[in-house]
């Protein structure tokens, strides 16, 4: 794992103002490796984000020691992966069982995610669960019920927690410099292909399941739980598959409206992918996200800041990596987790409620 100063560099404090860089030398601080290598496993390989274990395997904080993957397919295809390359394979219950085995990654297909994550934490095991939480409200509560009553982390995949902008944002609200948020958008939208479309077409919830899950998170995290949420979808491509590709989640607070909205067909989507809060002091624009960029407004100069608008820049950023470090600074207890299971529990209900009825 990168040490503090690498941290750093890859949020591009420097270039953030003095506001952020504090923020990030408290979280890098935080995240410095200290002690014995976490022990830590992975159970899957079917999940899009399966291959972020290589930052495990390169970490000083963690001794990968084992993965799981009981579909004979999936697992020649990993054998031939430099990810993968090198671990002894194992079935659940010897990675459960290995002794001073503390953390498990879930990266199955999403509909073997909880079910795992289930037996992981009945194990005693801190989990990394990939997104998005399942399909089922009632099962995933009971998760993190049973995390909560041991004093396990779960920590969800959603890649923009860390990512410098929401750092920053994040900051910025806790200061008051913005003043009270009356308006967010977030958007998330790419071109999938048809071969993958057909497997997202087996889940209802569609491409807000998919992709609006990361952003939800955001929205959450900046105005918690929302009083009402009105889901919209469709099958907007000229594709014969059941794919609700175009889909629009509106959320309602007592003095805040919040759009979530993402879609499988949007040329270029990864570049107008957004955040934007706008609040009674001031507004965050957050754009792209995965390549952060961000232009702040504030009524009047605070702290580094002038009036107006003006950009922030960062350097770049590369996903997972700050998420694996807080994770070993939660599990030595160097630090709280920085999302509640309530928090999580929100984003979820949220989610489902976004993609309709027939989840939850």
């Amino acid at each position: 794992m990168p040490d503090r100063r690498q941290i750093l560099r890859s949020f591009g404090a420097a270039a953030a103002g003095s506001l952020l860089s504090g923020a990030l030398t408290r979280f890098a601080a935080a995240a410095e490796s200290s002690g014995e290598r976490i022990k830590i496993g992975q159970i899957g390989v079917g999940h899009a984000h399966a291959s972020k274990l290589a930052g495990y395997r390169a970490s000083a904080d963690y001794e990968v020691v084992g993965i799981v993957e009981p579909d004979a397919e999936l697992r020649a295809q990993a054998e031939r992966d430099e990810t993968f390359r090198g671990l002894p394979w194992m079935t659940r219950d010897e990675l459960l069982n290995i002794s001073g085995l503390q953390a498990v990654l879930v990266e199955t297909r999403v509909v073997d995610l909880l079910d795992n994550a289930e037996a992981c934490v009945a194990a005693g095991k801190h989990v990394h669960l990939d997104k998005p939480a399942g399909e089922s409200l009632d099962q995933y509560r009971r998760l993190l019920a049973n995390a909560e009553r041991q004093k396990l982390l779960v920590q969800m995949g959603y890649m923009y927690r860390y990512n410098p902008g929401v750092i920053l944002l994040r900051d910025l609200l806790a200061q008051g410099w913005l003043g009270e948020p009356f308006e967010v958008h977030a958007v998330m939208s790419k071109v999938i292909a048809p071969e993958s479309r057909r497997g997202l077409a087996e889940y209802p919830g569609g491409i807000m399941f998919e992709l609006g899950c990361h952003i939800t998170d955001l929205v959450i995290g900046v105005l918690g739980a929302p009083a009402n949420v009105s889901g919209y979808k469709q099958h907007a491509a000229q594709v014969d598959d059941a794919l609700a590709d175009n889909m629009l989640a509106v959320l309602e607070y007592p003095r805040a409206l919040a759009t979530v909205k993402s879609s499988a067909l949007e040329v270029e989507g990864f570049a107008r992918r957004h955040l934007v809060v706008c609040g009674t002091e001031g507004t965050v624009h957050l754009q792209p996200l995965d390549d952060p960029a961000a232009k702040v407004a504030f009524s009047k100069p605070r702290g580094d800041y002038k009036a107006g608008y003006q950009d922030v820049t960062f350097g770049k950023f590369t996903r997972y990596v700050a998420d694996a470090a807080d994770m070993a600074a939660v599990i030595r207890g160097a630090k709280k987790s920085d999302f509640s299971y309530e928090h999580d529990l929100t984003v979820q209900k949220t989610l489902l409620t976004a993609c309709g009825p027939t989840l939850g």
